[in-house]
């Protein structure tokens, strides 16, 4: 794996799990009882998005060692997934 690779790679992991700790802990407008006119309930009033940030950081840095350990170990490769190679060879 090339440092593109490797950095693409944490790019992705990143965002995904960003886009997954993002709803965590949002207090919206609805829910604290104070609605600018003009905005929606649902519009988040405290977003702690340097926190979120933050623990993306460390639990995407984790998964992406993970992921890259196994990429770099040879343990599972492009072949794993050429399913046509494996009907082919089945048949």
């Amino acid at each position: 794996m090339s440092i593109t690779s490797a950095l693409v790679l944490y790019a992705v992991i990143w965002f995904m799990t960003f886009l997954i700790v993002l709803p965590i802990r949002v207090k919206t407008q609805g829910d604290l009882g104070d609605i600018v006119p003009g905005t929606h309930a649902g519009a988040p009033e405290e977003h702690h998005l340097k926190s979120k940030a933050w623990i993306t950081t460390g639990v995407a840095l984790v998964l992406w060692v993970i992921i890259g350990g196994i990429i770099l170990s040879g343990w599972i490769s492009i072949s794993d997934f050429d399913w046509t190679k494996k009907l082919t060879t089945n048949q």
